[in-house]
C-alpha cells in the first residue's frame, strides 16, 4: 500500500498547542502548512491595535471575525469597513489591508501562507 492509501482521512489542529509567531497584524497561530494535500493554511490571529498595512502578491486571505472590540474596522485599499463577530471578508492579492482595533480572527489563506509574500509600501 502507498502512503496515500493508508493516510487517515482528516487532520487535526489544536490552536492551543500551536506556537504564535509575530506578523504585521499581531500574533498568528498557523495550521496545516505541513499537510501536502491541503492547498492552504488556517490561522487564528490575535490582531493588535497597531496592525501594519501590507499586501500579498499571490495569496488570497479570507478573514472570519471571531471577536472584535467596539469600533473595529478593516482598511482595504482606500476603504474602511466596520467589522463585527460573524462577518467575513475575502481579500484578493494586491489589496492593501490592515485591521484597526483589537480583534481575534480566523483566516483561511490560499495557497499556503508564505512569509516571503508579505509586502509593505
Amino acid at each position: 500500500m502507498t502512503a496515500d492509501v493508508t493516510r487517515r482521512g482528516y487532520e487535526i489542529a489544536d490552536f492551543g498547542e500551536i506556537d504564535g509567531v509575530n506578523c504585521p497584524c499581531g500574533v498568528a497561530r498557523r495550521a496545516f502548512a505541513d499537510v501536502s494535500d491541503f492547498p492552504g493554511t488556517v490561522h487564528v490571529t490575535e490582531i493588535s491595535a497597531d496592525a501594519r498595512i501590507h499586501y500579498h502578491k499571490r495569496l488570497t486571505e479570507t478573514y472570519f471575525f471571531l471577536e472584535c472590540e467596539q469600533g473595529a474596522r478593516m482598511q482595504l485599499d482606500d476603504d474602511q469597513v466596520a467589522v463585527r463577530p460573524g462577518m467575513s471578508i475575502m481579500i484578493r492579492p494586491g489589496t492593501r489591508h490592515r485591521a484597526i482595533g483589537k480583534m481575534r480572527v480566523l483566516i483561511l489563506v490560499l495557497p499556503k501562507f508564505d512569509p516571503a509574500d508579505e509586502w509593505f509600501d
